[in-house]
């Protein structure tokens, strides 16, 4: 699987968000250089660390100290002023407010909705990354709970080509399932 180069030069701890998904969560939520963005989930930073490229402001939240100082040292090494990274729990609280887009790749992500529905702005959106159906049902049903509209969910499947000589055809390696991504948006 080919990595872009900007990706290989960041550390990798936990498992991380594969560019084959955070483009779709750029496309949908519409990030652009105005943006104020909250990560919730900072894992290894990569999803971050994109948003920090293309975003205004980013504050990422981790609760594990030790993904907190790989994402640090990302976020460092690529010299990104405009990403904050936090220690902190979003299920018991998110102070951000009138925040655009907030991307969440935590266990139990339905839990953290509430705090995240209150600090989004209005027409602001919401990307959930989940790798498990049954995440994705829970999700789902706390997004409608609270009213949350345009709810979609995907997956995204990336399948490299090979091209040779002798014929064109798939490849048979490649990554398949990574995660589901759900999409909603406050109010509409």
């Amino acid at each position: 699987m080919f990595i872009p180069p900007h990706y290989r030069r960041l550390k990798r701890g936990p498992q991380v968000i594969l560019p084959k998904d955070i483009g779709p969560i750029i496309a949908y939520t519409g990030v652009n250089k105005e943006s104020f963005c909250v990560d919730c989930g900072t894992g290894s930073g990569w999803l971050a660390v994109t948003l920090a490229r293309i975003a205004k402001k980013v504050v990422s939240y981790d609760v594990r100290e030790e993904f907190i100082k790989i994402a640090e040292r990302n976020r460092d090494n690529e010299k990104l002023d405009n990403l904050t990274i936090k220690s902190g729990d979003v299920i018991k609280s998110l102070p951000e407010k009138e925040v655009d887009i907030i991307t969440i790749d935590i266990p139990d992500a339905d839990k953290a909705l509430k705090n995240v529905h209150k600090a989004l702005k209005e027409g602001g959106f919401v990307a959930g990354y989940m790798p498990h159906t049954e995440q994705v049902k829970e999700f789902v049903k706390a997004l409608e709970k609270l009213e949350f509209k345009n709810i979609i969910t995907l997956e995204n499947i990336e399948r490299d080509i090979l091209v040779r000589e002798q014929g064109v055809r798939p490849s048979t390696k490649g990554v398949w399932h990574t995660g589901y991504l759900v999409f909603a948006q406050k109010g509409a």
